[in-house]
């Protein structure tokens, strides 16, 4: 009696467009992971043993997150666990159906906490003011307590390389300081290590990867209405750089990473007090700025 073998049939795209969408979406796909996975290893984010506390926010950073964590878990040469959880804020409207049946189906452990900020934040900023930063600051008090109750040792947040850059340029032009948001630090209370996996990953690839994924975007309707927001301003400015002078963005995520304490004008990094000629050569002594 002759036996009749599955077969596995691929279905290959057809057209030229087909196979070229298909082509880039792989891209897409496997650039995305590889950078993930870089910054986690450039800046250790996560060891053996740990449960990482992945921030869920129904956005397309943090769903993209998740996503690639949960692959790169597949393939880590070290064992941790994934907790997904989000703060439901009591928004009005908010569809809070939508993430606990995509985290089910996704078959991840999830925690949803439920704390009513959204009434705090209206009471407390006067209307046409900006909320986010009273938002952010409740937001974080909770999920801090979330990750102690959880028994989390890292909280992964879906900030990405342009958050990190606006961050920088939000603090020099209205902050007066150099400052961003690190990939790796310490929380407010001290209690928890914060972590961020996406450091290195462009926002236009994870606005591409969300749609190429599907994933059930839920729309902020606190801040995300607010138009005027100076992070905003900041963003057209870095978007219109780019567009004017194609590398630019790049070369200053890159100056991110390679200070030059002595060069600045912070008297906490560097004793000017002490300075005095040597006698021998000083690389890149009174070189202002570097060309290449």
């Amino acid at each position: 009696m002759n036996s009749i073998e599955p077969q596995i049939i691929t279905l290959m795209p057809h057209s030229n467009r087909e196979r070229r969408d298909h082509y880039e979406s792989n891209k897409l796909v496997k650039r995305l992971r590889r950078l993930a996975g870089q910054a986690i290893a450039d800046f250790d984010m996560i060891g053996e043993g740990d449960k990482v506390m992945a921030c869920l926010s129904g956005g397309k950073d943090s769903y993209a997150m998740l996503d690639i964590l949960l692959h790169l878990r597949s393939r880590a040469p070290v064992n941790f666990d994934i907790v997904a959880v989000n703060l439901d804020q009591k928004q009005p409207g908010f569809p809070e159906h939508v993430l606990p049946e995509y985290l089910t189906q996704l078959g991840v452990p999830f925690h949803i906490e439920n704390q009513d900020t959204y009434s705090i934040v209206k009471r407390v900023i006067p209307e046409g003011k900006t909320m986010c930063s009273l938002c952010s600051r409740l937001r974080r008090g909770v999920l801090y307590r979330v990750a102690q109750e959880l028994g989390a040792t890292r909280i992964a947040l879906g900030h990405h390389r342009d958050d990190i850059l606006q961050t920088f340029f939000l603090n020099m032009f209205f902050g007066g300081k150099l400052k961003t948001m690190p990939p790796k630090l310490v929380s407010d209370d001290g209690r928890n290590v914060v972590i961020r996996p996406l450091a290195y990953c462009e926002e236009r690839d994870l606005e591409a990867y969300a749609e190429l994924r599907q994933f059930p975007i839920i729309p902020c309707t606190l801040c995300g209405s607010q138009e005027n927001l100076k992070r905003k301003e900041v963003k057209a400015l870095l978007r219109e750089w780019e567009k004017r002078f194609p590398g630019r963005v790049e070369s200053m995520f890159t100056s991110l990473q390679n200070v030059i304490p002595s060069h600045l004008l912070d008297r906490r990094l560097n004793d000017f007090s002490a300075i005095k000629p040597t006698g021998a050569p000083v690389a890149g002594g009174d070189t202002a700025f570097d060309s290449e």
